[in-house]
């Protein structure tokens, strides 16, 4: 268990633009205490102790009010470090899990909403991703329970073969990491187009964030800013911005997360309006208190 990756930032500054409010940090992960929450014997790394209490302070030095957690892979599918997290935190988050949601009761789906999980996350990178032929079952599942499906792709080259299970989903569909584009593999990389025209279709969401991951640059990954002003440009209401605090095995420097959301500015060229759209509006939707009942502590805890 001895962590062979670093851990965040601990001096995360404001960012240099103001904020609109209640902003939501749509990706983040919290880890241990490993003596609570072992990892999973098969993981790829292996993270420092990286609390729920840490994640609150940063969230609270950048000026953002709510987060969301997604299950991480060194967890498999043990959710209870993210749900007791959203348990201690007061309806201040919302969590996404790896379940089989198919072999899952009513009541369990129910006791989960309760706590604040909003959706199940399917890393299709990893070995034994959700075959594509299973996505309408889950779909059909999920239907009706307030929940999303959150896919991790291999490649944004993957995308154009799920277009049409993404398109008769049954549930909103949200894609993750702009689709796992990669700014090395040029200009106009395959599967990223039909992203743009999926989001400008309303047919899924997309996360815009992990910049370390898409970039062939050092911070600032200024080479980032044509690939999301793409996105941004087909349909910024179906867009949401993540941290990935702790930024686990993050290639290069560790970013400092007032930084992070400053390039989200940049990404959308200062437009007061469509900040507020992506870092409030949107994710109001996908987690907010319609879904199962829950609320967020503006309006009364979960």
């Amino acid at each position: 268990m001895t962590p062979d990756i670093a851990p965040a930032d601990p001096h995360p500054r404001p960012p240099r633009f103001d904020v609109p409010s209640p902003a939501w940090d749509c990706h983040a992960h919290v880890f241990g205490p490993v003596g609570r929450f072992p990892y999973a014997a098969r993981r790829e790394y292996t993270p420092p102790d990286q609390p729920l209490a840490a994640y609150l302070r940063m969230l609270d030095a950048i000026g953002v009010r709510h987060g969301v957690l997604s299950q991480p892979s060194v967890y498999g599918d043990d959710n209870r470090c993210l749900l007791d997290a959203l348990r201690a935190a007061g309806g201040r988050l919302r969590g996404i899990v790896v379940a089989d949601v198919l072999a899952m009761d009513d009541a369990r789906l129910e006791a989960l909403t309760a706590d604040g999980v909003r959706g199940v996350r399917i890393n299709m990178a990893l070995p034994g991703g959700l075959p594509v032929a299973l996505l309408d079952d889950v779909g059909a599942r999920l239907r009706g329970s307030g929940w999303h499906l959150e896919i991790v792709l291999d490649k944004v080259g993957s995308l154009p073969a799920l277009i049409p299970a993404l398109r008769r989903a049954a549930v909103p569909v949200v894609i993750e990491q702009m689709g796992s584009v990669r700014v090395a593999a040029g200009p106009a990389p395959a599967g990223f187009a039909e992203l743009a025209g999926l989001l400008r279709d309303g047919a899924v969401w997309a996360k815009i964030s992990h910049p370390y991951k898409i970039s062939a640059a050092p911070p600032a990954y200024r080479d980032t800013v044509p690939l999301a002003r793409e996105l941004v440009a087909a349909a910024p209401t179906r867009l949401l911005w993540g941290s990935d605090w702790p930024h686990p095995r993050v290639p290069g420097p560790m970013p400092n997360d007032g930084a992070l959301l400053d390039l989200l500015y940049d990404w959308i060229d200062g437009d007061r309006a469509i900040a507020e759209t992506i870092l409030c509006r949107n994710p109001a939707q996908l987690y907010g208190p319609h879904a199962g009942g829950g609320r967020t502590d503006e309006e009364g805890t979960t």
